[in-house]
């Protein structure tokens, strides 16, 4: 991947503008929202109900065309066209952005022929009408996505997304707040399907759990249909079933912390060890409990316990291996 980058499904990441407004239940603990009042002293300027949209720098939009220039350096390197994200902080078909601002950036779409760009959308529906005003189909170089945190949205706006053409068209489903089943969608006529599925939980502050069977049912259906999977990350929790037993024990401890010459080990055995981390229980229907609960491990609810150890702890690996396939 290029530097330029932490998303792992992407070379580059481009914003054209900056500022949203909540639409659904995976915009509660929204990254951007929170980067933005990070930078606005406090309060998140550019969200909301009739909030303005910053616009970025001309230099910054002259980054996809340094990209683009770079093609065959990058295709010599990687054996691969190049990957950008747009918009990571906002969301390109969303309704109170300047209309000539999105023409501006399918002109720069059209400038960059060597580049694959991801057009990830929370607002599916509005896809048909907004490209039809600028230039009337999807550009050939546009992987178009829809975020899908949950099996109403998967109902809701996978058809929509199957209506528009586009090359490819792909599932950010993160952050992964439930179950789904995407059989339907990933099974249709070869032209006429989901090409890839991207799966991943939450991080940051507030940030919920995510069961692990909800995501290897994903992968199976992904895998008996031929789509490619790619997941992402488990977020800021992790399900003691994809730990280690030493990453697991060393979760618990004792409030005495060992001396130089001692061992902690046997410390936390004599003086009696607790979780170091917040933990809960997550059943597969997406219900949470706590340890103590009395329905907290009932049987065939899927009860998995899960630790908050954060992003970096939690890390990306499903049933011990990375999961990393791309649409041809």
């Amino acid at each position: 991947m290029a530097k330029n980058t932490k998303i792992e499904w992407t070379d580059h990441t481009f914003n054209p503008w900056e500022g949203c407004q909540k639409v659904g239940p995976g915009c509660d603990n929204c990254y951007a929202e929170t980067r933005n009042a990070r930078y606005a002293g406090g309060q998140a300027i550019n969200w909301g109900p009739g909030a303005p949209r910053r616009r970025t720098s001309a230099s910054n939009w002259n980054k996809p065309l340094m990209w683009n220039k770079n093609a065959d350096a990058f295709m010599a390197e990687h054996g691969r066209r190049q990957r950008v994200f747009c918009a990571s902080l906002a969301d390109v078909f969303d309704n109170a952005v300047d209309l000539s601002w999105r023409e501006d950036l399918f002109q720069l779409i059209a400038a960059t022929p060597n580049l694959d760009w991801l057009l990830l959308t929370k607002r599916i529906g509005n896809v048909p009408a907004m490209v039809a005003i600028i230039s009337g189909c999807m550009p050939p170089n546009v992987w178009l996505g829809v975020t899908i945190t949950n099996q109403t949205e998967a109902e809701r706006d996978i058809p929509k997304l199957l209506e528009v053409p586009a090359r490819v068209r792909f599932l950010s489903m993160e952050p992964l707040l439930g179950p789904g089943d995407i059989v339907p969608y990933i099974h249709c006529d070869v032209g006429n399907k989901v090409d890839w599925v991207i799966v991943g939980g939450e991080s940051g502050p507030g940030a919920r759990p995510m069961h692990p069977d909800w995501v290897r049912s994903l992968r199976d259906q992904c895998g008996a249909a031929g789509v490619p999977f790619l997941f992402k990350q488990w977020g800021e929790w992790k399900p003691i079933g994809q730990m280690e037993e030493s990453e697991h024990q060393a979760l618990y401890r004792s409030n005495v912390k060992a001396k130089p010459h001692e061992n902690q080990d046997c410390l936390d055995d004599c003086y009696g060890r607790s979780c170091t981390v917040p933990d809960t229980i997550v059943h597969f229907d997406g219900s949470m409990h706590g340890v103590t609960e009395p329905m907290a491990f009932l049987h065939g609810t899927g009860a998995m316990h899960t630790f908050k150890v954060g992003k970096k702890a939690a890390g990306r690996l499903l049933d011990g291996r990375t999961w990393d396939c791309f649409p041809a």
